[in-house]
């Protein structure tokens, strides 16, 4: 009884670790369906044509590293929703980031 206790807090411990690492096994694409598609269609920007997530106009708006994309993400400008360390982990944040600018060159 003791061993099986401690099997199933040992799960339990690493599932939880796994939920707080952002570890939900989702790809970068997947997550962009997810959160960003709606409004980024193939890249585009369906409330303002100028801010697309093309390489082009993502660095005439400054954003031209992962990292500024999270940035945009967290503290994003008029039209665009937040995403929140809570509703957006900063794991899948990086893998979004890292899809944008990997895909709409």
């Amino acid at each position: 009884m003791k061993n099986i206790v401690i099997a199933a807090l040992s799960l339990t411990l690493v599932l939880c670790f796994a939920q707080i690492a952002g570890a939900n096994g989702k790809t970068g694409e997947e997550l962009f369906e997810q959160h960003c598609s709606a409004c980024h269609p193939n890249g585009s920007n369906v409330i303002n044509p100028d801010f697309t997530l093309h390489k082009k106009d993502r660095e005439r708006h400054g954003v031209k590293t992962a990292s500024d994309i999270i940035g945009k993400m967290r503290n994003p400008g008029p039209g665009m929703m937040q995403f929140p360390k809570t509703a957006v982990s900063d794991a899948d944040a990086k893998k979004i980031a890292d899809y944008v600018m990997k895909t709409f060159k």
